[in-house]
């Protein structure tokens, strides 16, 4: 596997483990689970953010749940079929983990650094407050012909600066993962509450293909 694909999708997370393992799925008889962690904002607010871990690369069976850990990885998504829709799950695929005594003051507990290309016009929008808002969706390389489709929102000058892309243009962002609490609609009478992700984008810019 390329350093180079490995490369375009940076992920680090520290934060508190907040959910037992529960099983995924399985490749090539490797287990790999989900477990959500708690990661703090600025804001005095928090990210639940979730991970998918392989059982090669920690034991499982153990309940971690008030425990700090630090990973590295990869923002991916697959789509899962429900309601005879694709919906996109999104989640971070963890390649290394570390347990850490706390949260150190002033270290970054949240970033991600992507490398890809839009795939959809971005949608610019201004909040009843007046705050300037783009979302974006960039499409992510990874080995093997695939691809991660990844939200991205951007706020105030990026966001007048992203709403000028067009599909195709080659990306790069930097920012911290984010979850969202939103309700949707499933019939006349019934609603769900559900979590969405996406990456706050601190820093983008255009990169020129050679």
């Amino acid at each position: 596997m390329s350093d180079k694909i490995i490369e375009n999708n940076q992920v680090t997370i520290m934060g508190e483990v907040v959910s037992k393992f529960k099983f995924s799925h399985e490749v090539f008889g490797e287990g790999f689970y989900m477990v959500d962690v708690q990661v703090k904002r600025l804001s005095n607010s928090d990210d639940i953010i979730p991970l998918m871990i392989s059982e090669r690369l920690i034991d499982v069976t153990e309940d971690y749940t008030g425990e700090y850990i630090m990973v590295a990885g990869q923002f991916r998504s697959y789509n899962r079929h429900e309601e005879q829709k694709n919906r996109l799950v999104l989640s971070v695929f963890v390649r290394e983990v570390s347990f850490v005594e706390e949260e150190p003051d002033g270290v970054k507990t949240n970033s991600i650094f992507l490398d890809g290309y839009i795939c959809k016009e971005p949608v610019y929008r201004k909040t009843p407050l007046g705050r300037e808002i783009a979302d974006v969706l960039l499409a992510v390389n990874r080995p093997y012909g695939k691809s991660d489709y990844i939200p991205c929102i951007c706020w105030g000058r990026n966001a007048r600066f992203a709403s000028g892309f067009r599909v195709g243009e080659h990306v790069q962002i930097l920012g911290r993962i984010q979850s969202r609490e939103y309700v949707k609609k499933l019939s006349e009478t019934e609603t769900e509450k559900r979590v969405a992700y996406e990456v706050s984008v601190s820093k983008l810019e255009c990169v020129e293909d050679v």
